[in-house]
């Protein structure tokens, strides 16, 4: 049974009459006709009852006429789905977060592509580190990532989302918490708490600052996440840098702190610079007009 048999049938059943089916066919009404009987053919069963007067659908075209509007139905979903995905308006988007950058990153994603997107359906990978969602992206497990530069090894393209400052997180107890003005001297003497990963770009960033300051931080505890590292944090049982997205993660027993010389970190999207994915192209159509990335050197010199 050839699909546009059942076009033609059902056109005939929708108007019970073989001209007018033709016409909204734009095809030839003998042409028609044939078509028709070569379906009854092939199905061995009448479809239509015809007289000099009118066309009617018998029991066994009327059958036919619902499970044919039910199949054309898909199949025209199913071409207009295809062209969906074609087009980038539809399909399914793997992101990776590092970190706490998901509580922070994750509703302007999802939001922005509800607006724009409503087709495409995210896949979000949390908490993995700089390095795994550069290895994601290259062997094309991620289609994106939220990471913290530097990104090592070439094929990825970065663009910076925002700039965190460092905070400090200590113990609602603790002898600095109502300090006026606190400062990484302050810190020098203080048990450190520091994400276990030997890799974690925070750790470095935190290593540095400190080391500027001229000391080297003592780590006395050591957390998989941010969900460990806080709780170890109240407990007093140090304290700890950390990006300013994680401010976003109340905890009972901690308070986030500026420290004047902590400096920075940065939080960057990468993808696959040959990706030739135009769903992953719509997507970062749609995240660049809702302001995601910061602007570029030459966005900034216009």
């Amino acid at each position: 049974m050839e699909l546009r048999h059942l076009r033609y049938f059902a056109a005939v059943a929708e108007t019970c009459h073989f001209g007018r089916a033709a016409e909204r066919l734009h095809m030839a009404q003998p042409a028609l006709s044939q078509a028709i009987r070569q379906l009854e053919a092939e199905l061995g069963a009448a479809l239509l009852t015809r007289t000099t007067r009118q066309v009617s659908l018998t029991p066994a075209g009327e059958f036919l006429y619902d499970e044919a509007r039910r199949l054309l139905r898909q199949v025209d979903d199913a071409v207009t789905g295809v062209r969906r995905v074609a087009d980038g308006r539809k399909g399914l988007v793997r992101v990776g977060f590092t970190g706490t950058a998901a509580f922070t990153q994750l509703p302007r994603f999802a939001r922005a592509l509800q607006q724009r997107l409503p087709e495409v359906a995210l896949d979000v990978h949390a908490d993995m580190l700089t390095p795994a969602q550069s290895s994601g992206l290259r062997e094309g497990s991620l289609d994106l990532a939220v990471l913290r530069p530097p990104v090592t090894g070439g094929g990825l393209e970065v663009r910076l989302i925002e700039v965190e400052p460092l905070v400090l997180a200590l113990s609602a107890d603790h002898r600095l918490v109502e300090e006026p003005v606190i400062s990484l001297a302050d810190l020098s003497t203080e048990p450190f708490v520091t994400y276990s990963g030997k890799d974690s770009a925070v750790n470095e960033a935190v290593l540095q600052a400190c080391r500027a300051a001229g000391f080297t931080p003592r780590r006395e505890h050591e957390a998989a996440g941010t969900a460990v590292l806080l709780p170890l944090v109240a407990a007093g049982l140090g304290v700890a840098l950390v990006p300013g997205s994680v401010r976003s993660v109340p905890l009972a027993g901690v308070v986030f702190r500026e420290v004047v010389d902590a400096g920075s970190i940065e939080l960057a999207l990468a993808w696959r610079r040959d990706d030739p994915s135009p769903l992953v192209r719509s997507v970062l159509a749609v995240l660049e007009d809702a302001g995601l990335f910061e602007p570029t050197l030459n966005e900034v010199a216009r």
